[in-house]
């Protein structure tokens, strides 16, 4: 929409979106001269933070191991951290992790950015904003023969997970002054030029058109809106959980489409998680908010409602495994599954995720109660049930006899594996002890969706269908296009949001700087 621009426009920079990568954004545009940032969001002010308030908080970095993370973190004593194994992370492992579970198809560019900027990333976000920094524990570590052992390439959290992120991040913009809008939802972007000047906002009922030397898109994906879930990832997918906010229905892809901007990456795919199934469906839960993410499957097995098994559980690490086997939840009849342990099992679960109060456990003293309790529950085929966890018992006690040199260990790809089954279980594969079984019903929880807008990763500057940059808009978060596919490891996310947000926020600075 072209309109008369004034002189000299009110902001700097204007940045749509609350979250994680939105803050980032505003934070790094005060650093690179901004002086005047506005915030805009069109939610509430109690639901500031987007996706990222949702999240444990998980950073993955490219790090040197535990003397390189120990002047990061607050909550390791000196006596604690002699019992402390962290390997180093690469980049060569980071950016590894990333294509592999993409199949190769993550833009090369955007993955370089993210994975060479994550140290630096990590450490503005602790010097500058002033985010808490923790070694998970709790999440990425186990403790075998008194030793904190981490796994699967990640160590870092933020004190109080999402919920102390966002409290961060809404200090430090209060600090430096950026100025804030809830409920003013951004519905179109004013063209001067060519270039993007500034953006049509609602606000106490009127729309009012703000000016800005540059715009900042971070307002997150579509997966909050059913009817774009079915229209993009498929049939199915409007009946998925929404894992946390409610407002994420695309509207800053379809206003940057409206101008011009390319789409780019997967809009068939999504990161989503096995999620606690007696969950409302269209929005996360602000108290209990990631505690609903169902996450131990990788020491038990999960059993559809016909009584099969559908993935193998122990193909890899969890970090690696659960933002594609939330989608194989949904593709099973009935949309859920049932994870089953047992009391062995069960002291190694997180506590957060399996505690009493937190989740419904379905408990029996054999396999046969157990597919009994089971039916009120969802389960159609008792017999093929307990078929299936004897068959899973037989296959785990075959590889035991076979291969007793393999010793079960959670913080490594173990190799004890199941033994003649046609879907096997590659790693953690015990047998389930008949005598104290328990059961979770799960279900899929979608967390974000994968397809947004083309961005150049030097820059985070819009591409239109050019192939060049739109002049004056840029984006950051869940909105960037390409740089996931179908999967995805653990953490990263956060990580991309801060990497593209502080490049965004640069960038506005100096179109700013230039404009005056």
């Amino acid at each position: 929409m072209s309109q008369p621009m004034p002189t000299s426009p009110k902001y700097d920079c204007i940045v749509i979106g609350s979250g994680h990568a939105g803050s980032c954004a505003a934070l790094s545009a005060i650093d690179h001269g901004c002086t005047r940032v506005l915030l805009l969001d069109k939610c509430p002010e109690i639901w500031a933070g987007g996706n990222g308030f949702f999240t444990a908080g998980a950073h993955r970095t490219v790090h040197a191991g535990l003397a390189d993370l120990l002047p990061l973190v607050e909550n390791v004593p000196p006596a604690i951290a002699s019992r402390i194994d962290v390997e180093p992370y690469t980049a060569e492992q980071f950016t590894n992790d990333i294509m592999r579970l993409s199949g190769g198809r993550s833009d090369a560019r955007l993955v370089r950015t993210v994975v060479e900027e994550s140290r630096d990333a990590i450490e503005w976000l602790r010097q500058t904003v002033g985010v808490p920094f923790t070694l998970s524990f709790n999440r990425q570590a186990y403790k075998v023969d008194g030793r904190h052992k981490f796994w699967g390439g990640m160590a870092l959290s933020t004190r109080d997970g999402g919920k102390g992120l966002i409290a961060t991040h809404r200090a430090a913009l209060k600090r430096v002054g950026v100025e804030t809008w809830f409920e003013a939802p951004a519905t179109e972007l004013i063209v001067q030029d060519g270039a993007i000047v500034g953006v049509v906002v609602e606000r106490g009922g009127k729309q009012e058109r703000v000016y800005a030397a540059a715009i900042v898109l971070a307002a997150g994906g579509y997966e909050s809106s059913a009817a774009l879930r079915n229209l993009h990832l498929g049939e199915g997918w409007e009946n998925a959980r929404v894992r946390g906010t409610p407002y994420n229905t695309g509207d800053g892809i379809f206003m940057a489409k409206a101008v011009g901007a390319r789409l780019a990456g997967d809009w068939t795919g999504c990161h989503a998680t096995c999620w606690d199934a007696h969950t409302q469906a269209e929005t996360g839960d602000r108290e209990l908010s990631n505690q609903f993410t169902k996450s131990g499957y990788p020491l038990g097995i999960m059993a559809n409602n016909r009584g099969l098994r559908f993935v193998d559980e122990g193909a890899d690490f969890r970090n690696f495994t659960y933002a594609a086997y939330g989608k194989a939840i949904l593709r099973q009849p009935g949309g859920f599954a049932f994870q089953i342990f047992d009391s062995r099992a069960e002291g190694w679960l997180r506590k957060e995720e399996y505690r009493d109060g937190v989740v419904m456990k379905i408990r029996a003293n054999s396999v046969d109660e157990l597919a009994q309790k089971l039916v009120p529950h969802g389960l159609e085929d008792v017999d093929a049930f307990i078929r299936t966890v004897a068959e899973y018992n037989r296959a785990t006690r075959m590889f035991a006899a076979t291969c007793p040199e393999r010793k079960w260990d959670p913080t490594v790809k173990d190799g004890v594996a199941t033994h003649g089954l046609s879907l096997p279980k590659s790693n953690w594969a015990l047998p389930l002890e008949e005598s104290s079984l328990f059961a979770v019903k799960v279900t899929c929880g979608i967390t974000f969706t994968f397809g947004g807008l083309r961005i150049d990763p030097d820059t985070a500057s819009v591409l239109g269908d050019s192939g060049r940059p739109i002049p004056g808009l840029y984006c950051a978060g869940e909105i960037v296009g390409g740089l996931w596919y179908e999967n995805y490891p653990g953490g990263s996310g956060l990580t991309a949001g801060a990497v593209f947000g502080r490049i965004a926020g640069r960038e506005a600075g100096r179109r700013a700087r230039q404009r005056r």
